[in-house]
Protein backbone atom coordinates (compact mmCIF):
# COMPACT_ATOMS: atom_id res chain seq x y z
CA UNK A 1 0.00 0.00 0.00
CA UNK A 2 2.57 2.37 0.79
CA UNK A 3 4.79 1.47 -2.34
CA UNK A 4 1.20 1.97 -4.53
CA UNK A 5 0.73 5.44 -3.10
CA UNK A 6 4.51 6.66 -2.71
CA UNK A 7 4.98 5.76 -6.76
CA UNK A 8 1.71 7.33 -8.07
CA UNK A 9 1.95 10.15 -5.66
CA UNK A 10 5.54 10.83 -7.10
CA UNK A 11 4.07 10.81 -10.97
CA UNK A 12 1.53 13.08 -9.69
CA UNK A 13 3.90 15.44 -8.80
CA UNK A 14 5.67 15.19 -11.80
CA UNK A 15 2.88 15.68 -13.79
CA UNK A 16 1.92 18.62 -11.72
CA UNK A 17 5.15 20.16 -11.91
CA UNK A 18 5.87 19.50 -15.76
CA UNK A 19 2.58 20.86 -16.64
CA UNK A 20 2.87 24.51 -14.52
CA UNK A 21 6.62 24.80 -15.58
CA UNK A 22 5.19 24.54 -19.60
CA UNK A 23 1.73 26.50 -18.48
CA UNK A 24 -0.62 27.87 -21.22
CA UNK A 25 -2.48 25.58 -23.25
CA UNK A 26 -1.24 22.04 -21.54
CA UNK A 27 -1.81 23.63 -18.07
CA UNK A 28 -5.73 24.65 -19.15
CA UNK A 29 -6.24 21.34 -20.65
CA UNK A 30 -5.14 19.79 -17.39
CA UNK A 31 -7.09 21.82 -15.11
CA UNK A 32 -10.06 21.14 -17.29
CA UNK A 33 -9.74 17.64 -16.99
CA UNK A 34 -8.98 17.34 -13.49
CA UNK A 35 -12.44 19.75 -12.86
CA UNK A 36 -14.30 17.55 -14.98
CA UNK A 37 -13.33 14.52 -12.91
CA UNK A 38 -13.69 16.27 -9.84
CA UNK A 39 -17.03 17.35 -10.36
CA UNK A 40 -17.90 13.76 -11.84
CA UNK A 41 -16.39 12.41 -8.28
CA UNK A 42 -19.00 15.11 -6.24
CA UNK A 43 -22.01 14.57 -8.15
CA UNK A 44 -21.74 10.68 -7.96
CA UNK A 45 -21.35 11.13 -3.98
CA UNK A 46 -25.26 12.51 -4.52
CA UNK A 47 -26.10 10.43 -6.87
CA UNK A 48 -26.20 12.55 -9.91
CA UNK A 49 -23.01 11.99 -12.16
CA UNK A 50 -24.74 10.06 -14.70
CA UNK A 51 -28.38 12.56 -14.43
CA UNK A 52 -29.64 14.88 -16.89
CA UNK A 53 -28.79 17.61 -14.31
CA UNK A 54 -25.01 16.31 -13.79
CA UNK A 55 -24.57 16.74 -17.20
CA UNK A 56 -25.44 20.43 -17.73
CA UNK A 57 -23.11 20.56 -14.65
CA UNK A 58 -20.51 19.09 -16.83
CA UNK A 59 -21.57 21.47 -19.69
CA UNK A 60 -21.34 24.35 -17.56
CA UNK A 61 -17.82 23.27 -15.92
CA UNK A 62 -16.36 23.37 -19.95
CA UNK A 63 -18.22 26.45 -20.61
CA UNK A 64 -16.78 28.59 -17.20
CA UNK A 65 -13.25 27.15 -18.36
CA UNK A 66 -13.57 28.26 -21.63
CA UNK A 67 -14.22 31.84 -20.54
CA UNK A 68 -11.53 32.28 -17.91
CA UNK A 69 -9.36 30.90 -20.62
CA UNK A 70 -10.63 33.61 -23.79
CA UNK A 71 -10.61 36.24 -20.77
CA UNK A 72 -14.53 36.69 -21.40
CA UNK A 73 -14.75 37.18 -17.45
CA UNK A 74 -17.12 39.86 -17.93
CA UNK A 75 -20.02 37.95 -19.03
CA UNK A 76 -19.38 35.36 -15.81
CA UNK A 77 -22.45 36.96 -14.28
CA UNK A 78 -24.72 36.10 -17.33
CA UNK A 79 -23.33 32.51 -17.33
CA UNK A 80 -24.22 32.26 -13.38
CA UNK A 81 -27.99 33.27 -14.15
CA UNK A 82 -28.09 31.55 -17.09
CA UNK A 83 -27.10 28.16 -15.82
CA UNK A 84 -29.46 28.57 -12.39
CA UNK A 85 -32.51 29.34 -14.99
CA UNK A 86 -31.05 26.39 -17.24
CA UNK A 87 -31.50 24.22 -13.90
CA UNK A 88 -34.46 25.69 -12.67
CA UNK A 89 -36.03 24.84 -15.92
CA UNK A 90 -34.85 21.23 -16.51
CA UNK A 91 -36.34 21.11 -12.41
CA UNK A 92 -39.58 22.46 -13.58
CA UNK A 93 -39.62 20.14 -16.82
CA UNK A 94 -38.84 17.14 -14.94
CA UNK A 95 -40.78 17.11 -12.05
CA UNK A 96 -40.91 15.32 -9.49
CA UNK A 97 -37.91 13.66 -10.80
CA UNK A 98 -35.61 15.64 -8.84
CA UNK A 99 -35.73 17.60 -5.47
CA UNK A 100 -34.49 21.00 -4.93
CA UNK A 101 -31.68 19.46 -3.23
CA UNK A 102 -30.12 18.24 -6.34
CA UNK A 103 -30.12 21.50 -7.86
CA UNK A 104 -28.15 23.11 -4.94
CA UNK A 105 -25.56 20.04 -5.37
CA UNK A 106 -25.33 20.69 -9.02
CA UNK A 107 -24.64 24.33 -8.76
CA UNK A 108 -22.36 23.38 -5.35
CA UNK A 109 -20.72 21.41 -7.29
CA UNK A 110 -19.43 24.08 -10.07
CA UNK A 111 -18.46 26.44 -7.46
CA UNK A 112 -16.24 24.37 -4.90
CA UNK A 113 -14.42 22.14 -8.04
CA UNK A 114 -14.02 23.94 -11.28
CA UNK A 115 -14.01 27.05 -10.12
CA UNK A 116 -12.20 27.18 -7.42
CA UNK A 117 -9.55 24.80 -9.41
CA UNK A 118 -9.48 27.30 -11.53
CA UNK A 119 -6.99 30.00 -9.87
CA UNK A 120 -4.45 27.37 -10.35
CA UNK A 121 -4.12 28.71 -14.09
CA UNK A 122 -5.53 32.65 -13.44
CA UNK A 123 -2.26 32.34 -11.17
CA UNK A 124 -0.04 30.72 -13.38
CA UNK A 125 -0.98 33.12 -16.79
CA UNK A 126 -0.47 36.14 -14.10
CA UNK A 127 2.56 38.49 -14.32
CA UNK A 128 5.42 36.50 -12.45
CA UNK A 129 2.96 33.37 -12.30
CA UNK A 130 5.78 30.97 -13.35
CA UNK A 131 6.96 32.01 -9.75
CA UNK A 132 3.76 32.50 -8.01
CA UNK A 133 2.03 29.53 -9.00
CA UNK A 134 4.04 27.82 -6.36
CA UNK A 135 2.59 29.40 -3.29
CA UNK A 136 -0.64 27.36 -4.15
CA UNK A 137 1.25 24.41 -3.31
CA UNK A 138 3.22 25.41 -0.52
CA UNK A 139 0.15 26.29 1.03
CA UNK A 140 -1.39 22.71 0.48
CA UNK A 141 1.13 20.25 -0.17
CA UNK A 142 3.90 22.11 1.88
CA UNK A 143 1.80 22.81 4.84
CA UNK A 144 0.51 18.94 5.00
CA UNK A 145 3.97 17.74 4.86
CA UNK A 146 4.96 19.89 7.96
CA UNK A 147 2.18 19.32 9.50
CA UNK A 148 2.17 15.72 9.90
CA UNK A 149 5.79 15.98 10.57
CA UNK A 150 5.59 17.86 13.44
CA UNK A 151 2.38 15.79 14.51
CA UNK A 152 3.91 13.28 14.72
CA UNK A 153 6.91 14.42 16.88
CA UNK A 154 5.61 16.50 19.14
CA UNK A 155 1.93 16.40 18.60
CA UNK A 156 -0.02 15.90 22.21
CA UNK A 157 -3.05 18.00 22.28
CA UNK A 158 -5.85 16.27 19.59
CA UNK A 159 -7.63 18.35 17.11
CA UNK A 160 -11.34 19.39 18.56
CA UNK A 161 -12.72 18.05 15.91
CA UNK A 162 -13.99 14.53 14.67
CA UNK A 163 -13.61 15.21 11.18
CA UNK A 164 -9.76 14.18 11.75
CA UNK A 165 -9.31 12.80 14.82
CA UNK A 166 -5.60 11.72 14.17
CA UNK A 167 -4.51 15.79 13.60
CA UNK A 168 -2.96 17.79 16.56
CA UNK A 169 -2.60 21.43 17.30
CA UNK A 170 0.79 21.07 17.39
CA UNK A 171 1.06 19.82 13.62
CA UNK A 172 -1.53 22.37 12.88
CA UNK A 173 0.49 25.22 14.10
CA UNK A 174 3.60 23.30 12.60
CA UNK A 175 1.93 23.33 9.74
CA UNK A 176 1.60 27.35 9.02
CA UNK A 177 4.29 27.88 10.72
CA UNK A 178 6.32 25.44 8.03
CA UNK A 179 4.66 26.92 5.04
CA UNK A 180 5.52 30.37 6.17
CA UNK A 181 9.10 29.06 6.45
CA UNK A 182 9.09 27.59 2.76
CA UNK A 183 7.29 30.84 1.68
CA UNK A 184 10.35 33.05 2.75
CA UNK A 185 12.72 30.34 1.51
CA UNK A 186 11.40 30.50 -1.85
CA UNK A 187 10.93 33.93 -2.11
CA UNK A 188 14.89 34.40 -0.82
CA UNK A 189 16.05 32.05 -3.52
CA UNK A 190 14.13 33.97 -6.60
CA UNK A 191 13.12 37.07 -5.65
CA UNK A 192 15.74 38.57 -8.48
CA UNK A 193 13.05 37.40 -10.69
CA UNK A 194 9.93 38.49 -8.88
CA UNK A 195 8.89 41.82 -10.35
CA UNK A 196 5.46 42.43 -9.61
CA UNK A 197 5.88 42.69 -5.80
CA UNK A 198 7.98 44.91 -3.70
CA UNK A 199 8.66 42.57 -0.20
CA UNK A 200 8.63 39.07 -1.57
CA UNK A 201 10.04 37.34 1.30
CA UNK A 202 7.33 38.85 3.36
CA UNK A 203 4.74 38.48 1.40
CA UNK A 204 5.39 35.03 0.30
CA UNK A 205 5.83 34.30 4.01
CA UNK A 206 1.97 35.63 4.84
CA UNK A 207 0.51 34.07 1.83
CA UNK A 208 2.10 30.82 2.68
CA UNK A 209 1.00 30.86 6.53
CA UNK A 210 -2.61 32.11 4.99
CA UNK A 211 -2.94 29.51 2.47
CA UNK A 212 -1.63 26.78 5.07
CA UNK A 213 -4.85 27.74 7.27
CA UNK A 214 -7.43 27.46 4.37
CA UNK A 215 -5.56 24.37 3.40
CA UNK A 216 -6.46 23.23 6.72
CA UNK A 217 -9.96 24.32 6.46
CA UNK A 218 -10.72 22.87 2.97
CA UNK A 219 -9.43 19.19 4.05
CA UNK A 220 -11.49 19.01 7.06
CA UNK A 221 -14.25 20.55 5.18
CA UNK A 222 -14.04 17.52 2.50
CA UNK A 223 -13.62 15.40 5.26
CA UNK A 224 -16.71 16.31 6.34
CA UNK A 225 -18.59 15.79 3.21
CA UNK A 226 -17.49 12.02 3.12
CA UNK A 227 -18.52 11.37 6.63
CA UNK A 228 -22.00 12.82 5.75
CA UNK A 229 -21.98 10.32 2.96
CA UNK A 230 -20.56 7.72 4.40
CA UNK A 231 -17.84 7.10 1.91
CA UNK A 232 -14.05 7.04 2.97
CA UNK A 233 -13.02 8.44 -0.35
CA UNK A 234 -13.94 10.45 -3.64
CA UNK A 235 -12.85 7.69 -5.87
CA UNK A 236 -9.85 4.84 -7.00
CA UNK A 237 -8.12 7.19 -9.69
CA UNK A 238 -5.20 7.71 -7.91
CA UNK A 239 -3.55 4.61 -6.36
CA UNK A 240 -3.51 4.70 -2.74
CA UNK A 241 -4.44 8.53 -2.24
CA UNK A 242 -8.40 7.60 -3.80
CA UNK A 243 -9.70 10.21 -6.08
CA UNK A 244 -8.94 13.70 -7.34
CA UNK A 245 -10.81 15.53 -4.82
CA UNK A 246 -9.11 13.03 -2.47
CA UNK A 247 -5.69 14.95 -3.39
CA UNK A 248 -7.39 18.16 -4.28
CA UNK A 249 -9.55 19.27 -1.33
CA UNK A 250 -6.65 21.53 -0.21
CA UNK A 251 -5.57 22.73 -3.46
CA UNK A 252 -9.17 23.86 -3.96
CA UNK A 253 -9.48 26.16 -1.36
CA UNK A 254 -5.71 27.20 -1.46
CA UNK A 255 -5.93 28.40 -4.79
CA UNK A 256 -8.30 31.17 -5.04
CA UNK A 257 -7.04 32.60 -1.62
CA UNK A 258 -3.53 33.18 -3.08
CA UNK A 259 -5.19 34.69 -5.97
CA UNK A 260 -6.55 37.38 -4.27
CA UNK A 261 -3.93 37.68 -1.69
CA UNK A 262 -1.77 38.07 -4.81
CA UNK A 263 -4.23 41.10 -5.75
CA UNK A 264 -3.70 42.91 -2.41
CA UNK A 265 -0.20 42.29 -1.34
Amino acid sequence: MFKERLISGIVLLIVMISTIIVGGNVLFSLITAISLIGLMELYRVVKLHNTVLGFFGYAASLIFDFLIYFGKQEYLMIFFVAFLLVLMAAYVILYPKYVTEQITHIFFGLFYVTIMLSFIYQVRMLNDGFYMVWLIFIGAWGSDTCAYCVGMLIGKHKLPSELSPKKSIEGCIGGVIGAALIGMIYAAVFKNQITEIASPVVVFAIIGAAGSIIAQIGDLAASAIKRNHEIKDYGKLIPGHGGILDRFDSIIFTAPVVYILLQFL
